[in-house]
């Protein structure tokens, strides 16, 4: 599929974008855990936390639609799954299948958990090493670097482990399978990641000690919890930027998570000089929200790189796009991790905007943008990318003339609504 998209008179008006992912997988696995039944309200009806639900459902949890809004009630299983009768499918959700791993590492059966082409190219051999040393089975191809993952559960034990790159991913599958040890595990950090594992398992009675980037999770049995979840901060980047961008830009963008270890995309856009705000501050369910206020603003190139990549890893593609209207060159350094997500986003990403006009070096570990101040429209390809294909839809609501996205379908994994929202602005 593709889509057209050319640039409005303006991009003045309110938005609502879907529930955070991250919260979304965290809140349907760790409830599934628990003892007690729970509501999730707010759930973002993507192909990625569609995924989880479908293989929470295939290992015997029971789980139920409660309205039409697609709120779910979770019927916990205190830990105790059921072997699945076929394989696990995670489709394209890496979170699906790391943090699925920690969950069946303490099970007293055997489990596989596959998914499509995407997803079999991302590395896994990061979780499958804690969880050996831990005493599960788990093996996968490539020489245990690959899916799909074979996982044979057993009686597991705590451990002390570094991470080799901040990653909330495979930080939470160890957690997860650090409930069910028979001892305490401590997990060193490298630098601040998302900590939305953390922060639910505090509101689910689980004791985890932080200290620094230290953590300490000790076993114990999950309470189960009602939970409506915030905006997804990553979804709402792409608004961020094209408000940025866009010459007459005022948007307000609802009820946006704003924790801590995800707020890197607002940290790098003020420090371009955005005229980014924040509202009605408060929290739900542990994690901090907002409403987030964007007007046009006149941008600065900057350096970005170090602590601050893990916290904005989802958003350099669209961050990309915000550096080629400011003035002066943008660095993004230390970002080697883009290169095995769903695409390769430093090489696609550069590949594309150049097809724009842009004026983007591509680096081993990122990319360099002499800001234009200006993009031109062209025909661009998703790479069945999602964050690709919003980026560069972002890029064609800001740009000349009019640009056309090839692969434009792969939305559906994270803002099947996304589409529809931008031709509110550009039909008007």
């Amino acid at each position: 599929m593709h889509q057209l998209v050319n640039r409005p008179k303006s991009l003045i008006g309110k938005v609502d974008v879907p529930g955070d992912k991250s919260i979304a997988h965290r809140a349907l696995i760790l409830n599934s855990l628990a003892k007690g039944i729970s509501i999730v309200r707010g759930l973002p009806v993507g192909e990625d936390v569609k995924a989880t639900e479908l293989c929470l459902k295939d290992l015997g949890v029971r789980i139920e639609k409660v309205n039409s809004s697609g709120d779910l009630r979770i019927y916990g299983s205190e830990g105790a799954l059921r072997k699945s009768l076929g394989n696990l499918d995670a489709r394209n959700s890496g979170t699906t299948m790391r943090l699925l791993s920690g969950a069946l590492a303490s099970q007293s059966f055997t489990s596989v958990i596959t998914g499509d082409y995407s997803l079999l190219s991302r590395p896994m051999d990061r979780i499958i090493k804690p969880l050996n040393l831990m005493g599960a089975c788990v093996s996968g191809a490539m020489e245990d670097s690959l899916p799909p993952i074979t996982i044979k559960g057993g009686d597991l034990h705590g451990i002390e482990y570094t991470l080799p790159v901040a990653s909330a991913q495979v930080k939470s599958c160890i957690m997860l399978a650090a409930l069910r040890a028979s001892t305490p595990t401590i997990i060193h950090q490298p630098a601040l990641s998302r900590d939305h594992t953390e922060r639910m398992l505090d509101s689910m009675g689980a004791k985890v000690i932080r200290r620094g980037f230290q953590l300490e999770i000790f076993p114990g049995v999950l309470k189960s919890f009602d939970l409506s979840i915030p905006g997804d901060i990553s979804a709402a980047s792409f608004w961020m930027v094209a408000g940025i961008c866009h010459a007459n830009a005022q948007l307000k963008i609802n009820n946006i998570g704003i924790n801590p270890g995800r707020i890197g995309i607002i940290e790098a856009l003020k420090s371009m000089g955005a005229n980014l705000f924040l509202e009605k501050q408060h929290v739900e369910a542990g994690e901090p929200c907002a409403d987030i206020l964007i007007e046009s603003s006149s941008l600065v190139g900057v350096e970005i790189g170090g602590d601050l990549i893990p916290r904005l890893i989802d958003e350099i593609p669209v961050l990309a796009v915000a550096a080629c209207f400011a003035k002066g060159t943008t660095v993004i350094k230390d970002a080697s991790e883009l290169r095995v997500k769903e695409s390769d986003r430093i090489s696609t990403i550069v590949r594309e905007l150049t097809k724009m006009g842009a004026s983007i070096e591509e680096r081993s570990d990122g990319m360099v943008i002499h800001g234009k101040g200006k993009l031109e429209g062209a025909e661009v390809g998703s790479y069945g990318d999602h964050r690709l294909a919003m980026a560069l839809g972002v890029a064609g609501l800001v740009a000349d003339n009019d640009t056309i996205i090839d692969g434009s379908d792969a939305v559906g994994v994270s803002y099947p609504q996304f589409w529809d929202q931008i031709d509110l602005f550009t039909k008007e």
